[in-house]
């Protein structure tokens, strides 16, 4: 889910054209819309372009496609955590194929003040989805195939919190789960700062914007 290769993918749904992909990708690692962990596009696609012009924008709702993939990664995570399940397929359905999600679990949750830290933003993500997709309209792109447990724990096994070849869940306790929301919220964030200067439909601007303003926890 952090990797370089998913980033890659998650443009592939968002782009609405190749040339826009080729967009999107030169100006991701400039913007810091590929930054879920620090330079995960490098070698994806060759990069050196200056500051975007009319003539090689990205388009608005690929920008914010982007944002919506990343959305649905973290209403998923949260909502599993705190309801055992995932989002309605009223809000993940869309253009493309609509994926699985892998993995995931309700978390034994013991303090009441962490399951209420986790409920809340549990029902934000939930919102921005609706928020985002409602933007969007017609041109909402469907929720990508999302493997928690993997992600996760490739995202650990970097980190060096486990050794290559144990698992790490993170659900498994509240501290696992913090450590998966840090991760979760500092990606959002610098995504969300990254997309709005590349952003010139002011609806669609307003949409980011108003997600970034609740975004830091």
């Amino acid at each position: 889910m952090f990797g370089k290769n998913y980033v890659a993918q998650l443009i592939d749904r968002s782009a609405e054209n190749p040339a826009d992909r080729r967009r999107f990708l030169r100006t991701a690692s400039m913007t810091g819309l590929g930054v879920v962990g620090a330079g995960l596009l490098g070698g994806v696609e060759a990069t050196g372009a200056s500051a975007s012009t009319s003539s090689t924008a990205i388009s608005d709702s690929a920008i914010l496609n982007f944002a919506l993939n990343l959305e649905y990664l973290e209403a998923e995570f949260y909502s599993h955590a705190v309801f055992g399940y995932g989002l309605p397929s009223s809000l993940t359905s869309g253009k493309g194929q609509c994926g699985r999600v892998e993995g995931g679990h309700a978390v034994p949750f013991k303090s009441s003040s962490v399951r209420q830290f986790a409920t809340e933003i549990a029902k934000d993500e939930y919102d921005h989805v609706k928020f985002l997709r409602g933007a969007l309209g017609g041109a909402a792109v469907a929720q990508p195939e999302i493997n928690i447990n993997t992600s996760f724990t490739a995202a650990a096994t970097a980190a060096g919190l486990i050794k290559k070849g144990q698992t790490f869940d993170v659900y498994a306790n509240e501290d696992n789960f913090l450590l998966g929301a840090f991760i979760f919220e500092d990606v959002g964030v610098t995504a969300y700062k990254g997309a709005a200067p590349l952003i010139s439909n002011k609806t669609y601007l307003g949409a980011a914007a108003g997600i970034l303003a609740v975004a830091p926890r």
